[in-house]
């Protein structure tokens, strides 16, 4: 254990600026992010007529379902659609969503491959509606959307599922950002508590850096051994001034933006987070805290822009990832 040094490792991630859970809490979450706007960001339902008013793009709303007798009524609503997802609209960490990608007769093709009879997929719903998969366990009710049909740049690092770029926005500038893929460990879901990789992105180029798969560091993907470094997230620009926009459609001071990029209809907002995680820091091999103290000493002078463009442009000059 010689070459351990705590003290060493603490100094560097001082160097560093990482930001840890309590700072993010009562720094930034806490005195940014008023309570009574966080139904904007926890209703999915309500992010997307949000977006929607001020033009930003989302998934097609196939069904919303608020009672138990409409998932019975759902089969013959999506009779004509092949491929759909369902989310309880206030889940959380991506519990209960079901991606359906396509059908056998009258059962359901998930997205591992698997198939799910009429009545297992009731039983899901079911207890999406009760409340199993959301915020504190409160009844819910469920969304069903259009299906994402992911960039073909994606093909050879994504396992089975969808990926997604999450967009640290403080202030109403993007300040820190990651691409999760997901893996056979994460069955498929691009969320990095169930096994996904998640991705630095270089701010001012859009390109990949380096990724992290729980504690260790990775360049190449596990399950396709394809390189997940030097990717060009498409229309990265524009993700950009999309996540700057949601500051304004949030009411959020602190917000984590999640995009993903249909093969067909460019990028779409996803979902927005009052607590974004902090795993993202790892991903990038770059801390939080000099940018936002940035950010911060922009506000201090008075200084702070309402032009998106123009926040875009303060953290492609300002936020390039190091190392």
């Amino acid at each position: 254990m010689g070459w351990f040094n705590p003290f060493r490792v603490a100094k560097r991630l001082r160097q560093i600026g990482l930001m840890g859970i309590g700072q993010r809490n009562a720094h930034y979450v806490l005195m940014h992010n008023p309570r009574k706007f966080y139904p904007r960001v926890d209703d999915k339902l309500l992010t997307k007529k949000l977006a929607l008013q001020v033009g930003l793009p989302v998934p097609d709303l196939y069904a919303v379902v608020r009672e138990e007798h409409e998932i019975a009524e759902l089969h013959e609503k999506l009779k004509s659609r092949d491929s759909f997802v369902v989310k309880p609209a206030h889940g959380s960490g991506g519990d209960g969503i079901l991606v359906i990608s396509g059908r056998r007769g009258d059962k359901y093709r998930r997205a591992s491959g698997s198939l799910m009879t009429r009545d297992e997929f009731e039983h899901h719903l079911s207890n999406g509606l009760s409340g199993l998969f959301s915020l504190g366990g409160q009844p819910d009710h469920l969304i069903v959307e259009y299906c994402v049909q992911f960039d073909p740049i994606f093909d050879n690092v994504s396992y089975k599922g969808v990926p997604d770029v999450r967009i640290i926005v403080f202030l109403g500038y993007p300040v820190m950002a990651m691409i999760r893929l997901p893996t056979r460990l994460s069955d498929g879901k691009a969320n990095l508590h169930q096994g996904a990789i998640g991705v630095g992105i270089d701010i001012p180029t859009g390109k990949t850096k380096r990724g992290v798969w729980g504690t260790e560091i990775i360049r190449e993907h596990p399950d396709t051994e394809h390189s997940i470094v030097g990717l060009a997230i498409p229309h990265w620009r524009d993700l950009l001034q999309m996540a700057s926009r949601c500051y304004e459609l949030s009411g959020l001071g602190y917000v984590g933006v999640d995009f993903v990029l249909d093969r067909d209809k460019g990028p779409m907002i996803l979902e927005l987070n009052a607590r974004p995680g902090l795993a993202i820091q790892m991903a990038n091999g770059n801390g939080l805290e000099h940018r936002l103290r940035k950010v911060e000493a922009l506000r201090d002078r008075g200084a702070l822009s309402k032009d998106p463009a123009e926040r875009v442009q303060f953290a492609i000059d300002n936020f390039p990832t190091t190392g």
